[in-house]
């Protein structure tokens, strides 16, 4: 099956159970977000949220920030994150794939990849995406299912990405994922 076509069949899978996305899996979600949100600061600057979902996120950071630019492929998941972000009037949505972001090099301040690299075809390629829209010295907050990556592979693929890992947790019953806060502190070449 090439990589268009797993992203495909994930894309259909997402519009047809976008509305009960939350219902599924918004407390899995929290929990990471609890972790996460213990070491990144939201003040300030622009944030994009890889794999937006129906934007969970928003009504945690979308007030302490200037701008969140929610990105998914899906959507029907997007239709339900423009409900959730209609009060938010910083909050502004893109259609479109993680591995091709339409946005220029060294854009955003922050950037959350909650539940995405276990669905992409080549989770190397997506973080070397997110890499590149993020601003020198951005900080990134990446989870990996458990499941999917054990520790030294998820570890591995964030180092080999280019990203310092500054926390990781993984510990804890509620938590599925491995929950990486990480750093991008080099020049990038131009």
């Amino acid at each position: 099956m090439s990589e268009w076509d797993k992203k495909r069949d994930l894309m259909q899978r997402y519009d047809l159970t976008a509305h009960l996305y939350d219902m599924r899996y918004a407390e899995e979600q929290n929990v990471k977000f609890d972790v996460a949100l213990k070491n990144v600061t939201v003040e300030g600057g622009l944030i994009l949220d890889v794999g937006c979902g129906t934007g969970l996120l928003f009504n945690r950071i979308a007030e302490k920030t200037e701008t969140v630019v929610g990105l998914d492929f899906s959507k029907k998941l997007l239709f339900e994150a423009k409900k959730r972000g209609r009060k938010l009037r910083n909050v502004h949505l893109v259609l479109a794939d993680a591995d091709n972001m339409p946005f220029k090099e060294d854009v955003f301040d922050r950037v959350f990849a909650f539940t995405v690299v276990q669905n992409t075809p080549n989770p190397a390629e997506t973080l070397r995406e997110i890499k590149r829209v993020a601003k020198n010295d951005a900080v990134v907050a990446v989870t990996g299912l458990k499941r999917v990556f054990n520790l030294e592979e998820f570890k591995r693929l964030l180092c080999g990405a280019g990203l310092e890992i500054v926390d990781l947790e993984s510990d804890g019953e509620k938590l599925k994922c491995h929950v990486a806060v990480c750093r991008i502190s080099y020049v990038k070449p131009s």
